[in-house]
């Protein structure tokens, strides 16, 4: 058994980790630390709007039903969070400020791994409890980093480079694992979903348009030649297959593909807001890279200080014996068990996408309420339309008012924004319940029922509010279609947008003198392809 310990060691041993990898290191953890930052911050200006007690989908209520069906021990291991405890407002806050303070610690390099526990921890909590305000694969990728990154980070209070505990071996090859995964297994769902599109290379002709979150940039690119869009179609499909396992190939094609992989996202954060999955995605890209190629490119004073940090006396040794070596041993253990259980996890369901071999599906579903080993899929099957929710308030029933967004398109003069990493969950859900029905997207209902009492939580995470005084006697949602003008419409009249009317989306609801709410009237939407 010597040749398995051996392997062990060489595997989840720092002591025998990755030695030419300390500044990828340094640099994915430094934008990692800020990826958190950036959703910490945009859950402060929202999480009390979302899952607060007088949000829309309350994490109090949740929490009750998830214990009420399976019990408190049972719930805990289905909704891991510390919200167990309290989902109050301030606790909210607290988890938000907590998760900032950590990832700005671990900007300055200070005790990374601790740093990465709290912020793992309460990104964790809010996903576990946010219900549909957490069901985007963007999270799942950055809850799968963070935990693999308690184990690639280097241990103390000021590690610097950490040339004494490089990375093991196991969780660089994990991340870069994720980093393949995305690309791979999103190649692969385009494939399977049998969207024609794709297979017709016209998945890119309306995709500026009929995303979440379109921008200004994205506008000009919609109006490039059918042939661009038919190329970028291809070359998606090209990259997802082919290109990413270069990843497995020597040094040399490792950086050819940095080079390619890094400008394609690039392209994608500035044509579309996908929060910070792409940011995401370019600093796991970071690990293709290594010591000599990023040395040459470091200012003069890093330099100086990777050289000092790689001096013979810093580098220690441990005794065979005693309770430390224990210790050691013990950690090791862990660190196997743990990062082999999410590798085997991970590769099945890679393979359950193209096949249903009869593999073990226990290891991989306990995992699934931590998010740690996903399953990722981008873009199977392309929108066809650009629907948009707008909630309206009315004292009459005869004129209605809308409640502006933030981020959504709304007013037809005003250009798409640039708002990654900044995640607006609000404006992001209404995207997905605009393809599917009321009953399916609880949210909307919800929110009518909120805004008919002006409730100030709900409100901020709207623009503004039209009716300051007091609440509307009624509240509806309807629907409109979108489309990007023309280069003549927006010469002519300067319109980004133009839009169509199509009917009710959600019940109208209202509240009556004795304070109850009432639907006094259905929609009527047809259904959309």
């Amino acid at each position: 058994m010597e040749w398995l310990s051996s392997a062990t060691r060489w595997l989840f041993d720092a002591e025998r980790g990755a030695t030419n990898r300390l500044i990828p290191r340094w640099l994915f953890l430094r934008a990692l630390a800020c990826i958190y930052f950036s959703a910490f911050f945009s859950l402060a200006f929202q999480i009390r709007g979302l899952i607060g007690p007088n949000g829309i989908l309350p994490a109090n209520e949740y929490l009750q039903a998830v214990a009420h069906t399976f019990g408190h021990v049972r719930g805990i291991w289905f909704a891991p969070t510390v919200l167990w405890f309290s989902s109050g407002a301030h606790i909210l806050m607290v988890l938000c400020w907590a998760g900032m303070g950590a990832s700005l610690l671990l900007v300055l390099n200070l005790w990374p791994r601790g740093t990465l526990a709290i912020c793992f921890v309460c990104f964790l909590s809010f996903v576990s409890a946010a219900q549909d305000f957490s069901g985007y694969q963007s999270d799942g990728m950055l809850l799968e980093a963070g935990f693999i990154a308690l184990f690639f980070a280097p241990p103390g209070m000021r590690p610097g480079f950490g040339r004494t505990s490089p990375p093991s071996r196991a969780s660089l090859f994990l991340l870069q694992w994720e980093w393949f995964r995305i690309y791979f297994e999103s190649g692969i769902a385009k494939i399977v979903s049998g969207d024609p599109q794709w297979r017709h290379f016209t998945a890119m002709d309306e995709y500026y348009q009929n995303g979440p979150l379109p921008t200004w940039i994205g506008w000009y690119m919609e109006h490039l030649p059918h042939w661009f869009h038919a190329s970028t179609a291809f070359a998606t499909l090209a990259l997802e297959w082919v290109l990413v396992w270069m990843l497995f190939l020597p040094r040399r094609w490792r950086i050819v593909c940095f080079f390619i992989v890094t400008p394609w996202e690039l392209g994608v954060i500035f044509t579309a807001n996908y929060t910070f999955l792409n940011y995401l995605v370019l600093a796991l890209g970071v690990l293709l890279l290594d010591d000599e190629f990023l040395l040459r490119f470091l200012p003069q004073g890093w330099k100086r200080s990777f050289a000092r940090d790689a001096t013979p006396e810093q580098i220690q040794t441990e005794t065979s014996g005693g309770f430390r070596h224990q210790l050691k041993v013990a950690k090791l253990a862990l660190a196997a068990v743990v990062l082999a259980w999410i590798f085997y996890a991970t590769v099945a369901e890679l393979i359950w996408m193209v096949s249903p071999l009869p593999l073990p599906t226990s290891p991989a579903v306990a995992l699934e309420p931590f998010r740690i080993a996903n399953r990722y899929g981008l873009f199977a099957v392309m929108t066809r339309g650009r629907y948009e929710i707008e909630f309206q308030g009315s004292e009459d029933g005869k004129t209605w008012v809308a409640y502006s967004f933030r981020y959504k398109p709304q007013d037809l003069n005003k250009p798409p924004g640039i708002y990654a990493p900044y995640q607006p969950r609000f404006d992001w859900n209404l995207w997905f319940a605009s393809l599917g029905s009321w009953r399916e997207y609880p949210i909307v209902p919800r929110t009518e029922v909120r805004l008919l009492s002006n409730d100030s939580d709900v409100l901020n995470l709207f623009k503004k509010n039209p009716f300051p005084e007091k609440p509307p006697r009624q509240v509806r949602a309807v629907l409109w279609q979108y489309w990007f003008t023309t280069m003549a419409e927006k010469r002519a009249q300067g319109l980004w947008w133009r839009r169509q009317f199509l009917g009710l989306y959600a019940p109208t609801i209202e509240r009556d003198t004795d304070g109850n709410i009432r639907a006094v009237e259905l929609p009527n939407v047809q259904p959309r392809e």
